[in-house]
């Protein structure tokens, strides 16, 4: 490969916010957006589980039998497994609403990456060339940095 011919690679680049008050009202709203979500998967979570082991119960002619029962034990652990995913994943949501009520005005936060692609050619410095960010403000770009 020579000079002239430039490699095309792919890279991550970090999005950085400016705290503002649209962001922090936005943040807050995709935040409380999420917990209800998550309460609502919750609330349905124990329906649909209640559903299945009355099904099972109902579908068998003794209830008693130790496989029916295992069978209920089973459903069970699954959704006691699933809620506990749901309740860790809630806890996180409260625990980012609380960070991003902290936030003061101005701030700079990492928000995200996106992918973009780049040229190299031999001589570059591939280190300042996979390190960039983007910096924006309410949406609009302020600045691209090169770390």
């Amino acid at each position: 490969m020579t000079d002239s011919n430039p490699l095309s690679i792919k890279r991550n680049i970090t999005i950085r916010a400016v705290v503002t008050p649209a962001w922090k009202e936005e943040a807050e709203r995709e935040l409380s957006t999420a917990i209800s979500t998550t309460d609502n998967q919750l609330a349905q979570l124990e329906q649909e589980g209640q559903q299945v082991v009355d099904d099972v119960r109902s579908q068998s002619a003794n209830p008693l039998d130790p496989r029916v029962q295992d069978q209920i034990a089973q459903v069970q652990q699954q959704v006691a497994v699933k809620r506990a995913e749901l309740e860790e994943q809630k806890r996180n949501l409260l625990q980012q609403q609380v960070q991003v009520r902290e936030l003061e005005m101005e701030q700079i936060v990492e928000q995200g990456q996106v992918e973009s692609f780049c040229e190299v050619n031999i001589g570059d410095n591939l280190v300042s060339k996979m390190q960039v960010a983007v910096v924006v403000r309410d949406g609009v770009i302020q600045s691209i940095e090169q770390e």
